[in-house]
């Protein structure tokens, strides 16, 4: 059965006009190869907001400089009005941003349950030397952590798993347990990097689902090669190519705009086949990760 589309007028919980991820006139350039020219995009309160593109757009450099991985040569990087751009992945961390990745980046000597506690370490209450020592406050402390752990989990139907490895675990699940790490810390910005890759359509209808309740409790950056899901589950849509944005706007707008089909399929294909494709028809697949975009140092 065909999933009904998203309703963007459902009322979302308020949210303070300052938990806004605004990043204007971002440029990169490694060596002498330009990745992003003056390019600018706004994640407002309790929005998903996708960025898109063809390969080699610029979409995961993008990204990483809202990770705080990559640091921009000019551009502004503000949430909740604060500069972000001299910080490091921790520091955006503790105030309230978190990030998974295009694979899963699990550590393979920890319990799947272990790994997603990671995630938590911004709740952590006890210092390095009581947890070091294991002093009563220390055991509390974990014990409160295994429990949200346990609940994040819980959310994403994966708590069987808790005390397995996540190398004996379908890439699908690990899939689970990297977004589990990433919602344990409570964010109230989530930045999701290909999270449907790997997925059948079965589980890629319950990552939009997920995705749609996610966002009444905190804002999204969805980057992602599958259109129908984006088109699906954003309010609005950043569109990268080359480096340059080419458009910005709510995915009708998006499928509407030609120099968006122009960027994904190029002048000598037929338009009706061109739109199909932006509302939800199978995407190209995309390049192998590690492919599409300059080199990140």
């Amino acid at each position: 059965m065909a999933e009904p589309p998203h309703d963007r007028t459902t009322e979302r919980p308020d949210r303070s006009p300052t938990a806004r991820l605004e990043m204007s006139g971002i440029h990169v350039a490694f060596g002498g190869v330009t990745a992003l020219e003056d390019v600018s995009l706004t994640v407002e309160p309790g929005q998903v907001h996708g960025l898109i593109g063809p390969n080699g757009a610029g979409k995961t450099t993008m990204f990483n400089v809202a990770c705080g991985l990559v640091r921009p040569s000019s551009g502004r990087i503000t949430w909740r009005g604060q500069e972000l751009r001299r910080l490091r992945p921790a520091q955006l961390s503790k105030l309230g941003i978190a990030r998974t990745l295009q694979g899963v980046a699990l550590f393979p000597g920890m319990t799947v349950l272990e790994n997603v506690m990671v995630g938590a370490h911004r709740h952590a209450k006890a210092g390095f030397f009581s947890a070091l020592f294991a002093v009563p406050t220390a055991d509390k402390d974990d014990e409160r952590l295994r429990r949200r752990a346990l609940d994040a989990l819980a959310e994403l139907d994966a708590v069987a798993y808790a005390e397995r490895y996540p190398g004996s675990l379908p890439y699908p699940v690990q899939k689970r347990v990297a977004l589990a790490r990433a919602l344990v810390a409570e964010p109230e910005l989530l930045l999701l990097d290909e999270p449907a890759s790997g997925l059948s359509e079965d589980e890629m209808h319950e990552l939009g689902e997920l995705i749609r309740v996610l966002c009444s409790r905190m804002s999204v950056l969805l980057v992602e090669h599958h259109m129908d899901l984006v088109m699906r589950v954003c309010d609005r849509i950043t569109v990268l190519d080359s480096g340059k944005q080419i458009a910005v706007g709510t995915p009708e707008e998006i499928r509407a705009d030609p120099a968006v089909t122009e960027a994904y399929l190029g002048d000598d294909v037929d338009v009706e086949a061109d739109a199909a494709e932006l509302s939800g028809g199978r995407h190209t697949a995309p390049a192998p990760a590690g492919t599409e975009e300059a080199p990140r140092g």
